[in-house]
């Protein structure tokens, strides 16, 4: 594996380089690259400052800096202006971009005394969504070998990065005497010390806090198999993604509303569980042309509503909905040119299809709708048969199903398995197995659970994990170890979750409910009884698969017993 700089990608980078970053990060043979990502360039050739978005350092091969073009169209006009996707058009390219900031780190580097006389400094362009090198006209303008494309980062960016440095180096070799004389460089130690010249502060030695994070940024890689379901979305009016906990759909989800946005559309992302909304709403801040938000909060705002003293049920099934759909008959300027809808299994009722119908051009059945939903267990607020109901409201629905999990390591998916009973269950996973199983702690019923929950979470932190990378999830609306625990510390250290990650020293804690849809490095479920809960084996599913990659069930023996034996 690579050695990323920084050890995770940031969850605003355009999806491009996300992409690329994981398939550096995962490609094999790259054990003694440096790979630097989203470089600052304080002291441009140009401007005031720019920046690399990777530079690739291949020891005995050479150091690649790459602009990364995520755009799904790349248009030169006549007049020689670039226009890349809904940008403004430019004159300044991407291979400009690339070419500068590249002898911009090399004067830094040369200015610092590194030696570049037999290392490769080179640069070239990735454009992530297009097939560019069979479509870029040939120009004097670049080289062939200096274009990177969409089958490049498909079928291994490893050899594409060997490729163009190889071709490179040659093109420097026929046009500089002696050039590779001796070898190319940069060797191991070269290598190093360019990376601390560029990040002065890159720590090499691997720190558990660091593989965590490498860990996370495999959870947001869109895989091949969520690039075929984007693809589908540009095929297709309106599509419905299935699949199961952890097959990415609120990923597929967020990056479906920024490809909306992108091109110049507005609408709605909207989901049911108030906790992801949150989330959401923090990862996209104000962008323009998009309402996120829950369901509920969104017909709230519609209808100029306000929640009555004990609203109940029939308030927010019947009556908000109603106040909504008022208001949407009379203003149609308030639908949407796309409507994306996250946890739609739990959204199918024919008040909240009504109002949803209004919300977008051309209504469900002949708008731009994508859905995500889990038909497996995850339709914890059951509403009857979900997708036969979408298919009368949607004729055109077109489906794709996600099979893989990319969340959960593959020893907590088996668990889940047997604990849920789910047929076929998960056979699929993209995360590789580091050996730990999840680990059930059996109570008596009735029993305070609170020193096995201080055992669970002292384990977790002995292992690194600190306590805002773990979470308390609980069946139990009230009453819950995490709500009632007696001990001082859990009581000082525990916070009520509220989609937002803990400060540092929090512990927090929430209902399973609460939490769906969302996910943490470590989770601890408690008051796992089947006695105490309707729909146990669903809450068991929802529950266990937050959890990315530790596990600790805090189970009643005897609901343990009769899982294992199969009578529950």
């Amino acid at each position: 594996m690579a050695r990323m700089m920084p050890a995770y990608c940031p969850g605003g980078s355009p999806p491009g380089e996300r992409a690329l970053y994981a398939a550096l990060q995962s490609g094999d043979g790259t054990d003694d690259w440096i790979v630097l990502h989203s470089l600052g360039i304080a002291d441009h050739v140009r401007g005031v400052e720019g920046e690399a978005d990777f530079v690739v350092i291949v020891p005995g091969r050479g150091v690649l800096v790459i602009e990364v073009k995520s755009h799904r169209t790349i248009n030169r006009l006549a007049d020689g202006l670039w226009k890349l996707g809904n940008d403004a058009p430019t004159a300044r390219g991407p291979f400009q971009q690339a070419s500068e900031a590249m002898y911009s780190i090399k004067h830094f580097l040369e200015k610092r005394g590194v030696d570049l006389r037999s290392i490769p400094m080179l640069s070239a362009v990735w454009f992530t969504q297009v097939r560019a090198r069979t479509m870029l006209p040939s120009t004097p303008e670049w080289h062939d070998w200096q274009v990177l494309d969409l089958e490049d980062l498909r079928n291994g960016p490893v050899s594409a990065v060997l490729r163009t440095l190889a071709k490179g180096a040659k093109h420097l070799d026929d046009k500089i005497r002696y050039f590779s004389y001796g070898g190319l460089g940069p060797d191991g130690a070269m290598s190093a010390r360019i990376a601390s010249l560029l990040r002065p502060r890159f720590e090499i030695a691997t720190i558990a806090g660091d593989m965590r994070r490498v860990r996370q940024a495999e959870l947001v890689t869109f895989i091949e198999e969520q690039y075929l379901a984007l693809d589908s979305m540009a095929d297709n009016q309106a599509v419905l993604f299935a699949g199961p906990a952890g097959s990415g759909k609120t990923l597929l989800a967020v990056e479906a509303a920024q490809r909306e946005v992108a091109q110049g559309s507005s609408g709605r992302l909207l989901c049911f569980n108030k906790l992801l909304s949150r989330k959401l709403s923090s990862d996209f801040g104000d962008a323009a042309g998009l309402t996120v938000g829950t369901l509920h909060q969104e017909l709230l705002r519609i209808s100029g509503a306000r929640v009555p003293p004990g609203a109940g049920a029939p308030f927010w099934e019947r009556d908000l909905p109603e106040a909504a759909l008022e208001v949407l008959l009379d203003r149609p300027d308030l639908a949407g040119d796309f409507l994306i809808v996250d946890e739609i299994q739990d959204m199918v009722r024919d008040p909240y299809l009504d109002v949803l119908d209004l919300m977008v051009h051309g209504g469900l059945a002949n708008g731009r709708v994508l859905l995500f939903g889990d038909f497996e267990r995850q339709a914890i607020f059951e509403s009857g048969d979900v997708r036969a109901s979408l298919g009368v409201r949607i004729p055109r629905l077109s489906s794709h199903r996600l099979t893989a999990n990319c969340r959960n390591l593959p020893r907590i998916g088996y668990q889940v398995n047997l604990f849920s009973k789910l047929r076929p269950g998960y056979r699929h996973f993209r995360r590789q197995d580091d050996g730990v199983d999840p680990t059930l702690v059996p109570y008596r019923a009735g029993a305070d659970q609170s020193p096995l929950l201080v055992q669970a979470v002292r384990a977790l932190r002995d292992e690194g994990y600190e306590l805002n990378e773990i979470v308390v999830l609980s069946p139990l609306r009230n009453g819950s170890t995490a709500q009632t625990t007696p001990d001082s510390w859990l009581r000082q250290v525990l916070h009520s979750a509220d989609g937002r990650h803990g400060r540092p020293g929090q512990l927090l804690h929430t209902t399973i409910q609460a939490f769906k849809g969302l996910e943490a490095p470590a989770v601890v479920v408690t008051d796992l009884d089947h006695r105490l809960v309707p729909g146990f084996e669903s809450l068991m599913y929802v529950g266990m698969t937050r959890a990315t990659d530790r596990l600790f069930a805090v189970i009643e023996s005897g609901t343990a017993r009769m899982i294992v034996g199969g009578k529950l």
